[in-house]
């Protein structure tokens, strides 16, 4: 069986320039990252005739002056690509889907059965945007299928300070 090179094989979140995680903004980003280890598929394209050195990738995410910043390397800790996105894109998106986790979180406690899985419903829509949104802001940078790019939608959720 040869192994899968498509992929990401380490996220590390650099979170030096944010304030300190809550523990359950700590937890929500190991689960993140468990989730996108598990199952992934993500690549660089070539640049400029060169064809991009294959993966499995580490990534370190990071937010910096309200960017998002993608470094990637090697497995073997071999920088080949560092791009920023810009957080704007995002945004309202990450906004509408903070208060929609609200509103499921207080739902799952007082409400019917039906109206909770009216709101999942909405929850999903939203977390589905930002997914479509992250892979539009990667396309030329890096290649990811939509459940990889929803993983990491999750991560980016994670790492902003509510």
């Amino acid at each position: 069986m040869t192994e899968q090179t498509d992929r990401l094989c380490r996220i590390d979140i650099d979170d030096s320039a944010l304030p300190p995680p809550s523990p359950e903004m700590e937890q929500d980003r190991r689960v993140a990252v468990f989730d996108l280890l598990e199952d992934n598929s993500f690549s660089l394209p070539g640049r400029e005739g060169q064809e991009a050195p294959p993966g499995p990738y580490a990534l370190v995410l990071a937010l910096r002056e309200r960017r998002l910043v993608f470094d990637i390397s090697t497995e073997n800790a071999e920088k080949v690509a560092e791009f920023h996105l810009s957080m704007g894109p995002f945004r309202q998106t990450v906004k509408d889907y903070f208060q929609i986790c609200a509103s499921y979180f207080d739902a799952v406690k007082r409400l019917p059965p039906a109206q909770i899985e009216a709101i999942d419903m909405a929850r999903r829509g939203i977390h589905n945007e930002g997914a479509r949104t992250l892979q539009e802001r990667l396309e030329g940078k890096a290649v990811v299928d939509i459940d990889t790019s929803r993983r990491l939608f999750t991560l980016i959720c994670a790492l902003i300070p509510e």
